[in-house]
């Protein structure tokens, strides 16, 4: 009996799968069933609508799957966007407060000591400190808006 239950449930499944057929009748009257109508009428077979008819398809599994890493990709591109958008607002903003921090620097009266080409102290002068404090203005310009 195990051996014969798979054969009687797939002849049935197969009836299953019957067609729709439409068939007038001697009388002028339409019918319609999935049973095949009499030998002496001929019958019409009806198909199903198609997508193509507006019925929406389902999507496959491979579909839905490539969807689905799209959109994964997509989230974690803009993610990544936000990421560097921020790092790179904090750098300016960083680069900023340093180029007002040197200007300020500049402009005060405290002496201010670099380092020449042969690793000496020396002490700032005017000129040096005047040209010093206009490229800490263009940087204010740069990172401050």
């Amino acid at each position: 009996m195990k051996r014969c239950l798979p054969i009687i449930l797939l002849l049935l499944s197969a009836s299953a799968h019957g067609a729709l057929n439409k068939w007038v009748d001697t009388e002028d009257n339409v019918h319609y069933s999935d049973e095949p109508p009499p030998t002496d009428v001929k019958a019409q077979k009806l198909t199903i609508p198609s997508a193509a008819s507006g019925v929406p398809a389902q999507k496959t599994f491979v579909e839905r799957e490539a969807e689905r890493r799209k959109a994964i990709k997509a989230r974690e591109e803009a993610a990544k966007t936000v990421t560097e958008e921020q790092e790179s607002t904090l750098i300016k903003r960083k680069n900023c407060e340093g180029a007002k921090t040197n200007l300020r620097t500049f402009e005060s009266n405290t002496p201010i000591a670099t380092y020449n080409d042969k690793g000496e102290s020396i002490n700032m002068d005017a000129a040096a400190r005047q040209q010093s404090a206009e490229e800490a203005r263009k940087q204010i310009s740069m990172y401050c808006n």
